[in-house]
Parts: C-alpha cells; sequence; structure tokens
C-alpha cells in the first residue's frame, strides 16, 4: 500500500469512526461563524442596494454548504460591486473565497463560494428562471434583517 492509499484509508476510518467530542465543538463553532458571515453578507448586499435578499439555512439538508445568501442586483455593473465589496467583507471576517465568477463583465448570476456560505447574485429574470428558493423549499428561511435590526430604507424599499 502506497502512501497515498494509506492516507485514504486513514481517512476512510476516521470518517466511520465518527466526529470526535473535539471536532463537533469545533464543527459547531464553524457552523455559528458561518451563519455570522451568511449575516453580514445579506447586511453588505442590503446597504449595496441588492433587492430581495434571502438567507437559507442548508445545515443537514446540503453535504456541500451550510448558508445560500441569495440577492437580486439591479445590473450586472452593481452586481459585480456587491461581489468585489463582499470580497473586502470576507477578508476582514476571516473568511477565504474559494471561488468566484467576478471577471464575467454580462454576468446574470455572480457567485461567490465562501464554502460554508455561497453568495448568489442575480439579475432579476436569472433569479426567477433558477428559482433557487423553490429548490431549496425544504430549507430555513432566517429572517435576517431582524436578527440584525436594520431600519427601512427611504422609501420603504
Amino acid at each position: 500500500m502506497n502512501e497515498d492509499d494509506q492516507a485514504a484509508e486513514g481517512s476512510r476510518q476516521s470518517a466511520l469512526a465518527g466526529p470526535s467530542p473535539s471536532a463537533s465543538v469545533s464543527d459547531a463553532e464553524s457552523q455559528a461563524r458561518a451563519r455570522a458571515f451568511a449575516l453580514q453578507a445579506a447586511v453588505s448586499l442590503w446597504s449595496d442596494k441588492c433587492e430581495n435578499i434571502a438567507l437559507l439555512d442548508l445545515r443537514g439538508l446540503s453535504p456541500v454548504t451550510d448558508f445560500f445568501v441569495i440577492a437580486t442586483g439591479t445590473s450586472s455593473r452593481q452586481m459585480r460591486a456587491s461581489g468585489e465589496h463582499l470580497k473586502d467583507v470576507a477578508e476582514s471576517a476571516s473568511m477565504s473565497l474559494h471561488r468566484h465568477n467576478l471577471r464575467e463583465n454580462d454576468a446574470d448570476w455572480v457567485l461567490l463560494d465562501f464554502v460554508d456560505v455561497v453568495v448568489h447574485i442575480f439579475d432579476e429574470r436569472a433569479r426567477l428562471f433558477y428559482d433557487l428558493e423553490m429548490l431549496w423549499g425544504d430549507a430555513e428561511r432566517i429572517t435576517w434583517r431582524n436578527e440584525v435590526d436594520l431600519p427601512d430604507r427611504p422609501g420603504g424599499a
């Protein structure tokens, strides 16, 4: 058995044994950190004038991520600018950006993957077409505006 096979077997045995007590503590901390960042992301998008922001809790439903933050942008330029601003917010929160498509000038869907939190910024047409909220209809919707105590925008938006 070569070194790669031994490492894979060790990982498989660890997975079969289940999480250690110390891993569950760090997992809880990791989930709390991800939730806090998801709330920060929603606020950042709100302050950048994105609309119809939804925060979905996917813990226990998705093996890929814990939270989706979904927003509608007003133009591809605004969507990219909101994504760039979110990169700065993530850096200050010590969240690593794994993948993104911010270099696509005319994207109708900007995606920022922070692993535990995935942010989707759609134009209105793409958001209706992909309808992630319906696709993940079993996910809990977090009432993020109440949690962060945001005032209404002037004009009620």
